[in-house]
């Protein structure tokens, strides 16, 4: 955790201590151990709603994307995710669901994990917020994460590690989404990825119900995302126990989740 986030973070880290110490003495875990599974997250008030935030920079964590296990069963929920993760040895700090998913729970659209395609890229028209061009992908490529509109990205496609499809783009090369309206109606809670320009990886999810224009504000003018891209609405879940964050949602399609390096 860099110290601007620590900062941010003091009051939530404050509640968090006086609370979940005594039980982690007991359960044998020391402070050290506690304080190292605590993510990067922190509570954010932009305008009128609030927002859990969680920064990532890929040089000091792992950013990567989760569908099925080794033997090829579906995850289903950020709790078996964890669980599975904790039972190789390695500490989920938080894990989010990671776009938009077929009745299957098969991916829609690009889908890389470990470098591997497992869907490609949809490109076709459509209905629904997926459809709504420009839609977009969110990408980690050599260390690096990166958030493109799909066109764009098809133009030139990166080597990558771990890619999926997602849609509509919230913010494009610093500009909002042609179609969103400041005046609109639709809100919902929203949750959706952006990357600043020195490559750290920025995660949210709102805890009101927001309209896509203010959403992609909060990408662009607070948390400083030249590129950001929705994930999902209704099933917006983030799962982050350190911080007692349980969004546990079952039937969740591909999911993402950060760990320490």
């Amino acid at each position: 955790m860099d110290l601007s986030t620590l900062l941010h973070s003091l009051p939530l880290l404050m509640m968090l201590v006086k609370s979940a110490v005594p039980a982690a003495v007991g359960a044998g875990m020391g402070f050290g151990q506690w304080l190292a599974a605590l993510p990067p997250c922190r509570n954010q008030v932009f305008e009128n709603a609030t927002y859990l935030v969680c920064e990532a920079d890929p040089k000091h964590f792992s950013i990567e994307l989760f569908w099925k296990n080794k033997d090829g069963e579906l995850y289903r929920s950020l709790h078996n995710l964890r669980s599975a993760q904790q039972a190789t040895g390695r500490t989920l700090l938080f894990g989010l669901n990671a776009g938009m998913y077929h009745p299957d729970l098969a991916p829609v659209g690009l889908y890389v994990e470990r470098g591997e395609q497992v869907t490609p890229a949809k490109t076709g028209s459509g209905i629904g917020n997926f459809s709504m061009q420009p839609n977009g992908i969110f990408y980690l490529s050599d260390g690096k994460a990166g958030v493109r509109a799909t066109r764009d990205y098809l133009k030139h496609p990166p080597r990558v590690d771990y890619a999926t499809q997602s849609g509509p783009m919230l913010v494009i090369d610093g500009k909002l989404h042609p179609k969103f309206q400041a005046d609109g109606t639709s809100r919902k809670i929203r949750d959706g990825v952006g990357v600043r320009a020195d490559g750290v990886a920025v995660f949210a999810i709102s805890d009101d119900v927001v309209t896509f224009h203010e959403f992609a504000r909060l990408f662009r003018d607070r948390l400083g995302c030249p590129n950001a891209l929705f994930l999902d609405g209704s099933i917006s879940s983030l799962y982050a126990p350190g911080i007692g964050r349980n969004d546990d949602f079952w039937n969740l399609g591909p999911m993402i989740g950060v760990f320490r390096h």
